[in-house]
């Protein structure tokens, strides 16, 4: 029986839109595509909280799924508004449904929110492009979700905001001079979730994508000198992306096997269904 996924697309009707016309899918479909790619018979159900009238499964539907996956979102986790709220119930449902449960960025947010953690603005700044240098805690070195990473790797990343006070159950992975918080698992309610900060999900292209369509927000915040070094950098990453073998790319922008290789990149997403799905699966009797 093929996997059966339900990706969680935290954004609005909006934010897809954006998403949609800068990089030609929105992010559940392309958080599907990442799924798919590693589970070629999976089928990718996707459900859109932030909409009003969203009709989202209770525990019970989230059971007949192998795992519940969130995307990243252009909303702050803190926001006591509708699109926002309706997301934390969802993940305490999940979390009470016992199913699989893992996120990217906002995902680990609003689990940790959920679980009755905080989430703020990083007053570091936005972590923008790539986070650097991400550490394995001691815990995290022996965790299955970190499996096969090094000591300190690289990694896709666009947030502002982190995890400031994770939930009393949660265990931190990873950190690194960005945020204290880069990956965790998170226990509540008879549920489990891995999640990590950063976006493994995020191939070069849809980085670049992100980054152009930011227009001058990331020259405001210092991150570039102005118009021209942004889309120079994004027409670089665009490059990088179809050309692996471009030394002076990767090297101008400090890149190395975990963000060019996309096995390497995908590392927490292989790890959360080998470790997570695939042996829920065999115990539910859907292998």
């Amino acid at each position: 029986m093929p996997f059966r996924f339900l990706v969680v697309d935290g954004n609005t009707r909006a934010g897809r839109q954006r998403h949609l016309d800068t990089y030609g899918m929105t992010p559940s479909d392309s958080y599907s595509a990442v799924l798919r790619a590693i589970e070629p018979e999976a089928i990718c159900d996707i459900a859109l909280p932030a909409d009003d009238g969203a009709n989202l499964p209770d525990p019970a539907g989230l059971e007949s799924y192998d795992a519940v996956v969130l995307t990243g979102s252009a909303l702050h986790a803190y926001e006591v508004e509708p699109a926002v709220t309706r997301q934390v119930e969802l993940a305490r449902a999940v979390y009470k449904s016992g199913t699989p449960f893992f996120g990217s960025c906002w995902g680990i947010q609003i689990a940790s929110i959920a679980a009755g953690g905080v989430v703020h603005a990083n007053p570091r700044g936005r972590e923008v492009a790539f986070a650097r240098n991400i550490a394995p805690t001691e815990a995290g070195r022996t965790h299955p979700l970190l499996a096969g990473r090094p000591a300190a790797f690289d990694a896709p990343a666009i947030h502002l905001d982190e995890v400031a006070m994770p939930p009393g159950e949660a265990t931190i992975l990873a950190a690194n001079a960005m945020s204290p918080v880069q990956a965790a698992e998170i226990r509540h309610d008879g549920g489990v979730f891995w999640g990590v900060q950063y976006h493994p999900e995020f191939s070069l292209r849809e980085i670049a994508a992100i980054l152009g369509r930011y227009g001058s927000t990331l020259v405001d915040e210092g991150l570039f000198a102005d118009a021209a070094a942004q889309a120079a950098t994004v027409r670089d990453l665009e490059m990088l992306h179809d050309d692996r073998g471009r030394k002076d790319l990767a090297w101008r922008y400090g890149l190395g096997r975990e963000i060019l290789e996309d096995d390497l990149r995908l590392t927490e997403i292989r790890n959360f269904l080998a470790h997570r799905v695939r042996p829920e699966h065999s115990r539910r009797g859907r292998a």
